[in-house]
């Protein structure tokens, strides 16, 4: 139940972070339409970016509850706010019915969402390495991950399922509605479950001001988001952008692209656990260090994979990069925790965290999709990808690891 409590927010959270990304070409043409349809998709992944701007406010906003009121009231307070934008995203008149206007709701709502998304996951990483036994620590907050693939995955099986069951017309007149109207049910569930959980921070422990001590640990904090770089980039690239880049670049049909996201998401799932629990016996730094070269050497040659109108290409270069995700994603969750104490845990990794994922995850789709045309090469953004490895691999040697048992 512990587990449970800390990662069934993230399912709700990337779930409808999801969704969006998998559904941005028909949210673009409904909500920015332009005579350029390359002009709506880049627009709509904007409105995707927005989201994540939002999300180091967030992340300083539930770091002080998290850190000064208590893990459980932060965690419970984000559930709530990610599904009423969500659903109100389901429900919301498109540009033909109210013009503009329409766009500037969807970027509100859609800050709302990563005002939220802002406290989840930090919150629940650090809720989950503190419940943890001792040497477990590593296997227990990755479960943060796996809710989060989760999330991703359960977004993707009912596009999957929807794209394979309405046309195009029904998609884009109402289909494309229902899974952010399903994102409730989700939520509901969610908070019931986080209602009885239980809190791991101590009253003594508690501090007015967590913010204002974490300026001390300023260094740190940007460790995180150096850290984080290469996790939020190849993250996002990998199993949001890309399903948009096989249906628009590869001209593979949006059923087998959702299928084979599907599949390697759930290869990653079991990927996830296995390699934290590694992580406990050997350290964090072997496969942080692996993770981010393997992404140096190996990106290009795997999304050259995907480049190739043969479906076993496409998923072997899929499963290649789940792979490499998961080496390098694994043991960053209880990384982040043991950098620092318990007292400003949620601030210090929240902020951190939150920062590479605004301005590197939520942007990706809308860099990649602008370096593809402007160096009409449908494989520009790979070599995005690995600078920014180059850069979080520096980061990852500097680190001085050391492990918790509080």
């Amino acid at each position: 139940m512990t587990i449970l409590s800390g990662v069934v927010g993230n399912i709700l959270e990337w779930y409808d972070f999801a969704v969006y990304g998998f559904f941005a070409p028909i949210l673009g043409k409904l909500f920015f339409p332009a005579e350029d349809p390359v002009t709506s998709l880049i627009a709509s992944f904007g409105a995707f970016a927005a989201g994540f701007l939002m999300r180091p406010i967030g992340g300083a906003v539930f770091g002080h509850i998290g850190d000064r009121l208590g893990r459980k009231k932060a965690l419970n307070l984000s559930v709530l706010m990610m599904a009423i934008p969500t659903f109100l995203i389901g429900v919301m008149p498109t540009h033909a019915q109210i013009g503009m206007t329409a766009a500037v709701i969807l970027v509100v709502l859609r800050m709302c969402q990563g005002l939220s998304v802002g406290g989840e996951y930090t919150s629940s990483i650090v809720f989950l390495a503190e419940s943890a036994p001792k040497n477990k620590k590593g296997l227990f907050s990755s479960a943060s991950m796996l809710g989060a693939v989760g999330g991703i995955l359960l977004g993707s099986l009912v596009g999957s399922v929807l794209t394979s069951m309405l046309d195009d017309a029904q998609l884009q007149s109402w289909g494309w509605r229902i899974p952010f109207l399903m994102g409730i049910i989700v939520a509901g569930i969610g908070f019931l479950i986080r209602r009885h959980m239980p809190e791991t921070l101590q009253e003594e422990e508690k501090l007015d001001k967590p913010l204002k001590v974490l300026r001390k640990n300023w260094l740190e904090v940007i460790r995180v988001s150096g850290l984080n770089l290469l996790a939020a980039t190849v993250f996002y690239c990998m199993f949001v952008f890309v399903v948009t880049w096989l249906v628009n670049y590869v001209h593979e049909p949006r059923t087998m692209a959702l299928r084979f996201n599907s599949l390697s998401l759930l290869f990653l799932m079991v990927l996830l656990p296995l390699v934290a629990h590694l992580s406990d016996r050997f350290g964090r730094k072997p496969f942080l260090v692996a993770g981010a070269v393997g992404m140096i050497l190996f990106s290009y040659p795997l999304f050259w994979l995907m480049h190739h109108p043969n479906e076993s290409m496409i998923l072997a270069g899929e499963f290649g990069m789940a792979l490499l995700i998961a080496i390098y994603m694994a043991p960053i969750p209880v990384t982040l925790v043991e950098m620092f104490p318990r007292n400003i845990r949620v601030s210090a990794v929240s902020i951190g965290y939150n920062l590479a994922f605004a301005a590197f995850g939520g942007t990706i789709p809308m860099v990649a999709v602008w370096l593809i045309q402007k160096q009409h090469n449908d494989l520009a953004f790979v070599w995005y990808i690995i600078g920014i490895a180059i850069i979080s691999l520096i980061i990852v040697l500097t680190l001085n690891f050391k492990k918790i048992d509080d």
